[in-house]
């Protein structure tokens, strides 16, 4: 596995890229509040000519997504346009009007959220009458452990529903608190050997969408692109299987303290995920 060059600031690589797909939770912002020299490189890539398009694994449509970044201090100076998971599901859950919906998750908050599927007409019904999983994430993602799922997961799988998961992040941090996502429901659901559509990163969906934004914004392809995240799992792998470049910036998931290197090779490792570029948090 190829070792990240470790950089200083955003800055000293932006002229190799006209386009950036940045993740959002964990780079921009914590859940409570901008991260300001995150937002502030963003801006600067702009001005410089640059494309940025968020994308994220929250599972509800952009407007949403983007209705939080006001009350946390994100300009709307860092970003061209934004795709969320949410996006990607929605497209998937159009294409199956037809079918009966198992809702796993409640329909409230950030990560259950009634957008996701307002206006699309689904018919909803529990496990036993169910054609599909929709999964959302735990119905109390401070309190739930998602192996107290595993039971009605096992019912899902035993049945052969196939499971579109929402948001393929298995933790998040919202301030300084770890929550589970409904990644962690989907893995428990594949290891009883269910099928699960990932309409997210690190699959394929999210960045046709994020790509053809993109395009759109430039009125031309993107030819250099740079991916920055804060999740091996999704944003390293996601890249790599695009065949982008990516930068890991470590104020998400890792707690790391003043050996941030070393920290981050163990990481990278346990996930089999390589990153062109590394800084402990995102900076021009």
């Amino acid at each position: 596995m190829t070792k990240p060059q470790h950089i200083p600031g955003l800055g000293e690589i932006a002229g190799q890229y006209d386009t950036i797909l940045c993740d959002v939770w964990g780079v921009i912002h914590n859940g409570r509040s901008a991260f300001e020299p995150a937002c502030e490189a963003l801006v600067n890539f702009r001005e410089a000519g640059g494309t940025v398009v968020l994308i994220t694994n929250a599972p509800v449509p952009k407007q949403q997504v983007i209705s939080y970044f006001e009350p946390m201090g994100v300009p709307d100076g860092a970003f061209d346009d934004c795709v969320s998971s949410g996006d990607a599901t929605r497209d998937e859950l159009a294409r199956r009007r037809h079918e009966k919906i198992w809702r796993l998750g409640v329909d409230s908050g950030w990560e259950r959220d009634k957008f996701l599927y307002e206006g699309l007409d689904l018919s909803f019904a529990p496990p036993e009458e169910a054609e599909t999983v929709l999964c959302v994430g735990l119905e109390d993602e401070k309190k739930d452990d998602p192996e107290s799922y595993r039971g009605m997961l096992k019912v899902g799988a035993g049945r052969d529903l196939p499971m579109i998961c929402a948001n393929p992040d298995i933790k998040v941090r919202v301030g300084d608190q770890l929550i589970w996502c409904a990644g962690a429901l989907a893995a428990i659901y594949e290891e009883e050997g269910g099928r699960v559509i990932y309409p997210g990163k690190p699959h394929d969906p999210i960045y046709r969408l994020s790509l053809e934004r993109a395009r759109e914004i430039r009125g031309k392809a993107p030819e250099n692109v740079l991916c920055i995240g804060d999740s091996p799992a999704t944003d390293m792998r996601g890249a790599a299987s695009q065949g982008f470049d990516a930068l890991y910036v470590g104020t998400g998931l890792a707690d790391h303290g003043d050996d941030f290197e070393s920290e981050l090779e163990t990481l990278l490792g346990e996930y089999e995920a390589e990153a062109r570029w590394a800084m402990p948090a995102l900076k021009w």
